[in-house]
């Protein structure tokens, strides 16, 4: 997974620099986002397999934040995250063409299996006729 790159968008700045650091400990490349409108502008400029996306955050929140990323970037993988009280959020994303979600506090294990089949979904996947995307 050395060339993937993660895109970490979550309103908690303790949870964002630890996740990152995480992330890069296992050879991952990851930016990061305090929120959708950066996440977008940061979107417009680089390119990214998979998207760590926070449901819960102040202004445009995670669900709106997918729709425009699905719109603009389809072939990008987004991974809800979402707290207890917030699954139906986490449904609602998988319906609006996220990959899955996962609940936080996510054991790190977890959202790096998920992180990564949604990589292998991304550069397998592709439509007949199309080479792969990398």
């Amino acid at each position: 997974m050395s060339e993937l790159r993660v895109l970490l968008v979550d309103d908690e700045e303790d949870f964002r620099e630890t996740l990152q650091k995480r992330l890069r400990n296992r050879n991952i490349q990851v930016e990061e986002a305090e929120n959708g409108n950066r996440a977008l502008e940061i979107l417009q400029t680089q390119d990214f397999d998979v998207v760590i996306l926070d449901v819960k955050m102040p202004g445009l929140d995670g669900i709106e934040t997918l729709k425009i990323i699905k719109a603009q970037k389809p072939d990008v993988e987004v991974i809800m995250l979402t707290g207890h009280a917030s699954v139906e959020s986490g449904i609602q994303g998988m319906q609006l063409g996220a990959f899955d979600y996962v609940m936080k506090p996510a054991p790190l294990d977890e959202l790096l299996e998920k992180v990564r089949q949604a990589y292998d979904r991304r550069t397998t996947e592709t439509a007949p006729g199309e080479p792969k995307r990398r």
